[in-house]
């Protein structure tokens, strides 16, 4: 089975957009900027690193990164059996899983990105890297350095992050070092996330999250806070609400992955780091990071090569002669027609739905059994809609 997971804020490259600008999945750019009300082109193309590392520009350029890569391996036919995003990315799982829409997503991490970067201001903190010791001794330093730090992010075996004041980082990281870590490196960022730091963010960002109304999903998707997966969209309120204030459990999400029967993790984004990652907390799953399109063969070769019969299992392969598939016109958001469900009839040429202004039209008659996408899931071009049963 194939996981795809998408990397959070620290990920984000200058000009990590020009890859793609030639590509058909940019025209997610043009239509971030337009919900969000930011130039999101000119943050891949043309922001320094010191524009990047602002949070409100780091979380959005990450997520819309992770979205392009995702629409262009979507349309190779490639789906994955579970999702799984780190920190911010998991806003990025649940948006490739359909719990929540394109728009809803794109203005949810923008105002989870405002909020983080307000609390960050409102209490300054700061975090580190503590590399080679025990998760269990790490916590012991943060508990020693009796102070305002905390463990942030159990991220794979012997390497932890930690956050929180300055002063109780500093001590932290000492005393990490007198019991036996190999480095303390200190993160270049703009706060103290995953810990009551981000408490006020919190507060702020129920009331959106409850907005957006995350939406049940066939791909579960594994949780940093409990490393549990899900696909109800009643609980991803509380989760994402959680989640800022509590330590991402990423090597608990991996090996959760690999307890389900995952062997194959693909990480969609800029940076490669959560692939580093997977390998030393999975050592038998195959791993590939997919960046930029020059990485979709290699990516194409990779997922060949692990098929029993040397291609990919692509939606629909196994349909039974009477039963028949509406596919997308073109790449957008999905709106299905109100009127027709489950059960309805209908007939060629008849409009099942809308993908952004182009309608979707039945090739052939028949009674529709069930749609494949959701309203408001950003669809590409030629994937399944629905499916029919012709007799």
């Amino acid at each position: 089975m194939l996981a795809f997971t998408f990397p959070g804020q620290g990920s984000q490259r200058p000009g990590m957009g020009r890859p793609w600008v030639e590509q058909e999945s940019w025209e997610l750019v043009t239509e971030a900027s337009d919900i969000a009300g930011r130039d999101v082109g000119h943050l891949l193309l043309d922001a320094d690193a010191e524009e990047l590392r602002d949070t409100r520009n780091a979380q959005l350029t990450t997520f819309v990164s992770s979205l392009m890569v995702l629409d262009a391996v979507e349309r190779l036919g490639v789906e994955p059996s579970f999702c799984a995003g780190h920190s911010l990315g998991e806003y990025t799982a649940l948006t490739a899983a359909g719990a929540l829409a394109f728009d809803d997503g794109v203005r949810l991490v923008s105002e989870r990105a405002a909020a983080m970067h307000d609390a960050g201001r409102a209490n300054p903190g700061t975090m580190a890297a503590v590399l080679g010791l025990d998760d269990e001794l790490v916590e012991v330093a943060c508990r020693r350095a009796d102070s305002d730090v905390w463990v942030a992010n159990f991220n794979a075996p012997g390497q932890v992050v930690i956050a929180g004041s300055p002063d109780g980082v500093a001590r932290a990281s000492e005393i990490a070092k007198e019991l036996g870590a190999k480095k303390a490196m200190p993160l270049q960022v703009a706060g103290a996330f995953h810990t009551p730091f981000m408490t006020p963010a919190r507060d702020r960002l129920r009331q959106a999250i409850a907005d957006a109304t995350p939406r049940d999903t066939e791909v579960p998707v594994v949780s940093n806070v409990d490393a549990m997966a899900h696909a109800s969209g009643d609980e991803w309120s509380g989760l994402l609400s959680a989640q800022l204030s509590s330590p991402v459990r990423w090597k608990h999400c991996l090996l959760t992955l690999g307890e389900l029967g995952v062997t194959g993790i693909a990480e969609l984004g800029p940076g490669g780091i959560l692939t580093g990652m997977a390998k030393r907390t999975l050592e038998s799953a195959r791993t590939i990071s997919v960046a930029t399109p020059d990485d979709l063969d290699k990516f194409i070769e990779w997922v060949n090569a692990a098929s029993p019969t040397g291609a990919a299992q692509l939606e629909g392969e196994h349909l039974f002669a009477t039963e028949r598939l509406v596919v997308s016109p073109s790449a957008g958001v999905f709106t299905p027609t109100a009127a027709i469900g489950a059960g309805a009839r209908v007939d060629v040429g008849t409009v099942i739905g809308l993908v952004g202004d182009a309608e979707v039209r039945s090739a052939f008659a028949g009674v529709l059994q069930a749609y494949i996408a959701v309203d408001g899931e950003r669809v590409t071009s030629r994937q399944p809609i629905a499916w029919l049963r012709t007799h």
